[in-house]
């Protein structure tokens, strides 16, 4: 099972890979959360990223092409792999196709999230994140930026990158940047058009039935 889940921030994806990523036991590869983990340690690729990050814009594509050909390297990705969050920009899609190639991967299939960008706007303005262990949690739960994790007892906060004026900003780079790759991906690869607006189990059902698992 070689996935690429693709869509505009807050569709859901981190969380659909993860259950996937458990339940068929191959890696779920999300480039987003290595270069937050980058910025939280202040390695160098973290102080980079930082900045772009909090301002909704795009990492270089370079960085984010080593970033998953390390990952794609792993004894563990040669079963299979989720990308989530990758490729963003056509120059990083025609990279990872070259990149695929080259490390003798067969088919893919990319899974597109279609979510209404208002929902969006509230999925990401109500969302909370353990500063500890990373777990995300919703306002609609009961539970408000600086109170501690039910899980864990970390402190709970809002990133920067989901506050509402830089999500409007994250979901204009990705239909002026990201939103085209559907085109070349519908030119040489398998994709699915899944509807994101359901509850976490329905969409986990419905990826699985268009996946044929």
């Amino acid at each position: 099972m070689r996935l690429i889940f693709f869509g505009p921030p807050g569709v859901g994806k981190g969380t659909q890979a993860r259950i996937l990523s458990e339940e068929f036991g191959i890696p779920h590869i999300s480039t987003g959360d290595m270069l937050r983990s980058a910025v939280t340690r202040g390695t160098e690729l973290g102080r980079k990223a930082k900045t772009i990050m909090e301002s909704g814009g795009l990492v270089p594509d370079d960085v984010m092409i080593g970033i998953v050909r390390e990952e794609l390297s792993s004894p563990e990705a040669r079963k299979g792999f989720i990308l989530d969050g990758f490729p963003r920009t056509l120059p990083q899609a025609e990279a990872l196709t070259r990149l695929l190639q080259e490390m003798g991967f067969g088919g893919y299939t990319v899974v597109n999230f279609d979510v209404d960008d208002e929902e969006i706007v509230r999925r990401l303005g109500s969302r909370l994140v353990c500063e500890k262990e990373g777990s995300i949690l919703n306002t609609e739960d009961g539970v408000v930026a600086g109170d501690p994790c039910p899980r864990c007892g970390g402190r709970l906060i809002q990133r920067d990158d989901d506050k509402e004026e830089t999500i409007r900003k994250r979901l204009g780079v990705y239909h002026s940047t990201t939103k085209p790759l559907i085109d070349y991906y519908r030119k040489g690869a398998a994709i699915v058009d899944l509807d994101g607006m359901g509850s976490v189990d329905i969409v986990r059902r419905e990826i699985k039935l268009l996946l044929g698992k």
